[in-house]
């Protein structure tokens, strides 16, 4: 794998915009989830710059008059070390961005990259990262020879900078082809441990990264998933065989979706994302207690379609109500209700309303209402079975520790 970018308790300044598609209120949510990124990968986020601008500048994706505003900043603050900017840069921005500011640049992308190469455990999550960071990488290699530029060019001056790219480039395209070719005997081992399983009733848990799938998935297979209030706690598919009142499925915890996932990330991680679109039943896991919670629904949803075509039955998990809170309204304000001062019980009758059955209220951290939602998983799971094995009971089957992992 790539090395990982030594970033650990670096002091970092995040930069975010403020555009026609991205208002203040998103822009200031999107850079606290950056933070959350940073603390995530080892940084500690110590300032925020926003800036409005219709669109990012193409050349430094901040304009003159902010860049010189955050150089300034750098430059009376010593101890930060670097920069991370809430899109992703095109190699030129990287560029022009480190000459003008002189410290070490990072990208969205690039962050979150560099979290899933610390949090992969198995060789084929290392494989799938390692194939997304070269990937990345491929058309950014100028910049990390910037240190050569003063070779001139022109007829018998052609500089080593510029050849020893184009050797780069093509070990590059080499190693990719190589990763491409070990996914793909992997995928077809996959393939083969999910066909292995037999007839078994697949239910997948999916949602936005950091709303609790690990904890749930530990609470309903008794088994011991590493769960952590960090985002991408989990990169490695997990598949539990679980029984309730006798009735056997098998139930998957997926990687968690994110705003703005990297492309590379979302094709190198192809065999993960099978186990959703082959799953009977979906688990959509949503942390209510997150101001946006309606837009990371939407978000996650909008990935499953482009993942998976065909709609799937599917029961939202509405988590972490014991970390909900709310403000409630005067009894004389007549001014219309807002999600900050709607309180739970409101939102679960309107969820309710919506979704009929298909949705449910707990808090996995301490155990409200999972008798519920065993009993909701029971019945969901039950009318697949039935419609799978009309006539014959269930053979329970015997499968090894491969087959799950």
């Amino acid at each position: 794998m790539i090395e990982q970018t030594e970033i650990y308790s670096e002091q970092t300044v995040l930069v975010g915009l403020i555009t026609r598609e991205q208002n203040e209120q998103q822009a200031k949510e999107y850079l606290s989830e950056l933070a959350f990124l940073a603390e995530t990968a080892g940084a500690i986020p110590v300032k925020k710059f926003f800036q409005r601008l219709d669109y990012p500048h193409p050349k430094t994706f901040v304009g003159q008059g902010k860049l010189e505003e955050i150089k300034n900043y750098i430059i009376d603050n010593e101890e930060i070390g670097m920069i991370v900017f809430d899109d992703e840069l095109t190699p030129a921005q990287l560029k022009n961005i480190e000459d003008a500011l002189q410290i070490k640049v990072l990208d969205r992308t690039n962050l979150i990259l560099d979290i899933f190469a610390k949090r992969a455990q198995t060789a084929h999550a290392k494989t799938q990262v390692e194939l997304a960071q070269y990937q990345y990488l491929l058309p950014r290699l100028t910049r990390m020879w910037t240190h050569l530029e003063r070779q001139r060019g022109g007829i018998g001056m052609r500089g080593p900078g510029e050849a020893q790219i184009e050797t780069d480039r093509r070990i590059i395209l080499t190693k990719i082809s190589l990763l491409k070719e070990e996914l793909k005997a992997i995928d077809k081992q996959k393939a083969s441990q999910r066909k292995n399983r037999g007839k078994m009733v697949r239910v997948a848990l999916v949602g936005y990264t950091n709303v609790g799938k690990s904890t749930m998935m530990n609470l309903l297979s008794k088994s011991d998933v590493f769960a952590e209030n960090k985002l991408f706690a989990t990169l490695d598919t997990t598949v539990r065989k679980v029984i309730i009142d006798n009735l056997p499925f098998l139930l998957t915890d997926t990687v968690g979706f994110i705003r703005k996932l990297p492309h590379h990330l979302v094709e190198s991680f192809k065999s993960t994302l099978d186990e959703v679109r082959e799953a009977d039943l979906l688990i959509h896991v949503v942390d209510i207690s997150h101001p946006n919670f309606e837009e990371q629904y939407e978000i996650v949803n909008k990935t499953l379609i482009d993942i998976n075509k065909e709609e799937k039955p599917t029961i939202v998990v509405f988590n972490k109500t014991d970390a909900f809170t709310y403000t409630p309204k005067a009894e004389d304000d007549l001014t219309p209700l807002t999600k900050e001062n709607i309180s739970l019980e409101e939102l679960e009758q309107t969820w309710m309303a919506k979704m009929h059955d298909n949705c449910i209220f707990i808090s996995a951290k301490n155990r409200t209402n999972i008798e519920a939602l065993r009993s909701l998983f029971y019945g969901k799971v039950k009318e697949i079975h039935i419609t799978r094995f009309p006539y014959n009971d269930f053979l329970y089957q015997n499968y090894t520790e491969e087959d799950f992992e």
